[in-house]
């Protein structure tokens, strides 16, 4: 006897540095995706169902989420019920050990929901910092969290003018990487938010000398292939006098991922998703899930 298969939605967070990105790599790899030992901390609660994960945002090799989100459709044996959320995070979170990877929270949803399809939105933040005349001056805290920009000065001002060029409905071909997917997705997206704002680095009460940290805010609906790394690369061009606003106005009109500046994508490692958005309404309340 088996009990009824319960859907999850799933938050959780990773250190990306170390993984192949956080889908899912073939087993013979070297180097395997966050989703690898996701689905394995699934298959320790001895479901009956085969599992599959359906992950919301993907993030390439290096990129780090503070919030990812995924579903999950789990089944007990011998009529057992279903894991309570609170069981579940914890649970998942043993067999995660050691990996720098934590599930957040988990929610019971509709049978029907979508981790991917039901994104209202997603919003990336790219963490940068000048001032390093040399890789060394990096505090070993912010290793593998930031970009360390060539450089003593950013012109945040101009950032945020170009930045504005880049809010609302376009066709984005200039701003994403070749991939196999390219012919069957849609260019155009819709970017509602964008940003450029000084920061702190992540132990605030540290003295980080003449360092000057920033952070770059994008949210939209979704995102194409390198969008964020490429649009974040161009914006420091801007603020590094390289290119001028006007630059970045050009480039988005030109719809044509070949007239992007060679060597100007921002590399991963300051790249962190921070938020998968959702309806309220799309989660079930404690007596809905129990009925």
């Amino acid at each position: 006897m088996t009990s009824s298969k319960v859907r999850y939605l799933i938050f959780f967070q990773y250190f990306g540095t170390k993984y192949s990105g956080v889908m899912k790599a073939p087993s013979h790899q070297a180097i395997l995706g966050v989703e690898n030992y996701l689905e394995h901390a699934v298959s320790k609660l001895r479901p009956a169902n085969d599992i599959r994960l359906w992950i919301s945002s993907r993030t390439d090799s290096g990129v780090h989420a503070l919030c990812n989100s995924l579903h999950v459709d789990i089944q007990r044996k011998d009529g057992k019920p279903p894991f309570s959320e609170d069981v579940l995070v914890k649970a998942l979170n043993y067999h995660l050990q050691p990996e720098p990877i934590s599930i957040l929270s988990a929610s019971i949803v509709p049978d029907n929901f979508h981790a991917r399809y039901r994104a209202l939105s997603r919003t990336y933040v790219y963490r940068l910092v000048t001032g390093c005349s040399h890789h060394s001056e990096l505090p070993v805290f912010e290793k593998n969290l930031c970009w360390s920009v060539y450089g003593s000065h950013l012109n945040g001002t101009a950032v945020q003018e170009a930045a504005e060029f880049l809010l609302g409905t376009h066709d984005f071909s200039t701003f994403r990487s070749v991939s196999s997917e390219m012919p069957f997705k849609s260019p155009v997206k819709t970017l509602h938010q964008v940003h450029i704002t000084p920061s702190v680095g992540f132990l605030s009460h540290y003295t980080y000398r003449n360092l000057q940290f920033w952070e770059l805010v994008f949210k939209s609906k979704s995102f194409l292939y390198k969008q964020v790394r490429r649009m974040t690369g161009a914006l420091v061009q801007v603020g590094q006098g390289r290119l001028t606003p006007l630059d970045i106005k050009d480039l988005l009109e030109a719809r044509d991922s070949m007239a992007f500046p060679q060597n100007c994508i921002a590399p991963p490692d300051g790249l962190f998703l921070k938020e998968v958005e959702y309806e309220e309404d799309d989660f079930l309340t404690a007596e809905e899930s129990s009925t």
